[in-house]
């Protein structure tokens, strides 16, 4: 199993990573999306991005507010086209402000849109998409992998810290059945769910703020999950989101209503 994944721009990804950035909703007019890209270099003081992604495929009402909601909390959408969003993605490419481009939360059909379209001139090297234990992703995976679109699982430990949860969601980190295989192989719950998504040849990105555990997350090598606890762990499977974006429920664009 090697430690990364090599994109379809013959760039070589981490396997076990801390993150990329992303194009926010509100910036999906064609007219924004430069701009956008250049204020995140000139923050982090960079002439370019190795991958930039689009965040949602869903564009919100541009303006100074990041999360522009109604009256009922609700988004208010943009009646921008994901189309005209991708060709502006591809101008970054050709102007040289990013190696490559991909997408994040986006479903089959939305995947499909994109390659379809007319005119393509660089595909997604990268799909960012919640995938854990809860939310195996098989049917997603499987598709994006069979295009040559590499794929990383955002929230694998399945965002214990998340500000939104309520106390009866589940608990990744507190699964009996996760905390026996991690016994087995004297490793913490955490290292075996990291470790399951590297043989699944699909980039992690575990999220911590404490350096003990974000050393921890890396000493990941120096073991194998057999394929009896592989198949077992996939069979945790409840369709379970931490991220369902649920403001966005109404919006035309919202991903996840279908089957993947």
């Amino acid at each position: 199993m090697g430690t990364y994944v090599e994109l379809n721009t013959k760039a070589k990804m981490p396997i076990l990573g801390l993150g990329t950035w992303k194009l926010w909703s509100t910036f999906h007019e064609k007219s924004l999306v430069k701009g956008a890209c250049q204020k995140t270099l000139d923050e982090l003081k960079l002439n370019y991005l190795d991958l930039y992604l689009i965040h949602w495929p869903l564009g919100f009402k541009a303006g100074d507010q990041l999360f522009p909601t109604d009256e009922k909390g609700m988004a208010l959408p943009s009646n921008t086209n994901i189309l005209d969003t991708w060709e502006a993605m591809e101008e970054l490419v050709d102007a040289g402000l990013v190696k490559a481009i991909g997408i994040s939360n986006f479903n089959r059909e939305q995947i499909e849109r994109i390659l379809n379209k007319p005119g393509l001139k660089y595909r997604p090297a990268n799909h960012q998409i919640e995938c854990h234990p809860y939310l195996t992703q098989e049917k997603l995976i499987k598709y994006c992998q069979s295009k040559g679109i590499s794929v990383t699982a955002y929230s694998p430990l399945g965002s214990p810290d998340r500000p939104w949860a309520k106390p009866e969601d589940p608990s990744l980190l507190d699964d009996p059945k996760i905390k026996e295989i991690a016994a087995k192989h004297n490793k913490t719950p955490a290292q075996v769910l990291i470790r399951f998504h590297i043989q699944r040849n699909t980039i992690v990105i575990p999220k911590s703020v404490t350096q003990h555990r974000i050393e921890e997350n890396f000493k990941v090598f120096d073991f194998e999950l057999t394929k009896e606890e592989m198949e077992t762990i996939l069979t945790f499977n409840r369709n379970w989101r931490a991220c369902a974006f649920t403001m966005c429920m109404n919006h035309k664009d919202y991903p996840f209503k279908a089957e993947y």
